[in-house]
């Protein structure tokens, strides 16, 4: 029998990690919770009704079909048992592996307070950017019913926490959306009086950005309509609203961008993890104890030079995924590993129409309508599948010079749906 490697999880990470198993003598497993493979820096656009699912998603097994030494199993991994070398699958029984990466990412963190969860969704899945979807929508749909202008204004606020990309990207595409899609659609109240809060408990938005491309990503925002709050961080968050000490927000839409925690997984592997759940792995992405078990990704927690880590972004991720996919072949033949070196290639930043912001390396950034054009040009070269790029082109072009957006339906799968009115 051939080695077999077990690979869990099918993002950034696991899809490059297979993919580097191509030409490897070795069977291949991937299991993941989810038959599709997400491009998560897209998220907030599904979120923002400008992209549909399909256009940032992809079955794992239609991106692996032509890789014959992979097979793909749809299935959710409760459990690891390194010393017998098998991962346990709910309902499914236990994989054996010779060599095994997990590859399973994070979530969103509450710092303590999951119960928030429940009245500020984070961004994450598919599931996730279309409850966010759902929840902006009936926002607008509720503030037509009513009657009382508290609370419509309390409908029209949106309180995002997090001044990191995903919050900024976020706040920067609702006050056009807002003023310029929505408004010719309403009767009763004008939808351009929405109002964006973006909530940093930081000293500034984009902390990972040098200090003056934040600051233009701060104006740029105000300039949208939004209203930025640095230096709060937020006390409690409700169905009323959200609290940040003696202040509180009246707003019945709250989105979540403010920190991650790692997949729960790793803690199977009684291995060293930092504070966010990250297991602290050996520099050729090895699971200390266990060389034959590799940690990619946003689980993993590996050093950028003596300072830094290394970012849970994408390219890292993909990075990762490649070199442990090698490392795997190599030390199933009997050759030694080789260290992760991190190769950046750079951070960006949409905040809405023609204004962006990008940073590569240390010195070089650009921004506005060239860093706009830049982040456009990197996002889709890096979407799976031609059909994916040119769906993406053609709603961003009818978005464009229209002004609309393409993907606003409220569908029945949110229970909190209202039905008065409708036939």
């Amino acid at each position: 029998m051939r080695p077999r490697v077990v690979i869990i999880g099918g993002g950034f990470a696991g899809l490059h990690a297979a993919r580097a198993l191509r030409d490897a003598p070795v069977d291949v497993t991937l299991v993941d919770r989810t038959n599709h493979h997400v491009f998560q820096p897209l998220l907030y656009q599904v979120a923002n009704t400008s992209l549909a699912p399909s256009d940032i998603a992809a079955p794992i097994r239609w991106i692996l079909r032509a890789q014959r030494n992979v097979t793909v199993l749809l299935g959710h991994v409760i459990g690891i048992a390194p010393e017998a070398r098998t991962v346990e699958v709910a309902g499914q029984g236990a994989i054996g592996y010779d060599a095994l990466i997990i590859a399973t990412g994070a979530r969103h963190a509450y710092f303590g307070n999951d119960w928030w969860e429940a009245h500020a969704p984070g961004l994450k899945t598919l599931e996730d950017a279309l409850d966010m979807r759902q929840r902006m929508l009936l926002a607008f749909e509720r503030a037509e019913w009513t009657a009382d202008e508290a609370e419509r204004r309390a409908l029209l606020t949106f309180v995002i926490v997090g001044g990191g990309p995903t919050g900024v990207e976020l706040a920067g595409t609702l006050p056009e959306f807002a003023r310029v899609a929505l408004r010719p659609d309403f009767r009763r109240f004008d939808a351009g009086t929405a109002h964006v809060v973006l909530v940093e408990g930081g000293a500034r938005l984009l902390p990972a950005f040098p200090e003056r491309v934040s600051a233009t990503a701060r104006r740029d925002l105000e300039r949208l309509g939004v209203e930025v709050r640095t230096g709060t961080p937020v006390s409690g968050v409700s169905a009323d609203g959200v609290t940040m000490g003696a202040e509180h927000i009246a707003a019945r839409t709250v989105f979540w961008a403010a920190g991650n925690v790692a997949s729960p997984l790793g803690r199977a592997l009684g291995a060293p993890m930092d504070r966010a759940g990250r297991v602290l792995v050996a520099d050729d992405l090895s699971v200390p104890g266990h060389p034959e078990i590799f940690v990619a990704g946003d689980l993993a927690a590996v050093r950028w030079d003596a300072d830094r880590w290394v970012p849970g972004v994408a390219p890292a991720a993909m990075q990762m995924g490649r070199l442990a996919g090698h490392n795997a072949s190599r030390l199933l033949g009997g050759v030694a590993t080789t260290p992760f070196r991190y190769r950046n290639k750079g951070e960006m930043a949409t905040i809405g129409r023609n204004k962006a912001v990008a940073v590569f390396g240390q010195r070089f950034a650009i921004t506005g309508r060239l860093a706009w054009f830049f982040w456009l040009f990197v996002h889709i070269m890096y979407l799976v599948g031609f059909r994916n790029r040119l769906s993406v082109l053609l709603q961003w072009a009818y978005a464009y010079f229209t002004f609309q957006r393409g993907v606003r339906l409220v569908t029945p799968r949110d229970p909190a749906r209202p039905t008065a009115g409708t036939a």
